[in-house]
């Protein structure tokens, strides 16, 4: 699904014009963006979790030269589904 398909659903459920939409859309991940690159996480009930996780130094191998790199540390965004949406989402 895309920005534009998310947009197009609140207007239906809604009934916002397309481009109040797509403005809404957009504010809501802008404000995700924002809030995790600060490493802030991100709780929508009944949905999930947006954390940021930091990972340490670490060795790794090229698999084609089989030649040792230091990986440099770093931070990454994890999610973790609410058990609502756990469920949801094995019901099928």
């Amino acid at each position: 699904m895309t920005k534009a398909e998310l947009s197009d659903k609140i207007f239906e459920k809604v009934g916002l014009p397309k481009k109040e939409s797509l403005q809404v859309v957009e504010i809501i991940f802008d404000s995700m963006k924002a809030i995790l690159s600060e490493g802030e996480s991100v709780k929508i009930t009944g949905f999930g979790t947006f954390l940021v996780r930091k990972k340490r130094a670490r060795m790794g191998r090229n698999p084609k030269t089989g030649v040792e790199i230091e990986i440099t540390p770093r931070r990454v965004v994890t999610f973790k589904p609410s058990l609502q949406f756990k469920a949801l989402v094995e019901k099928g």
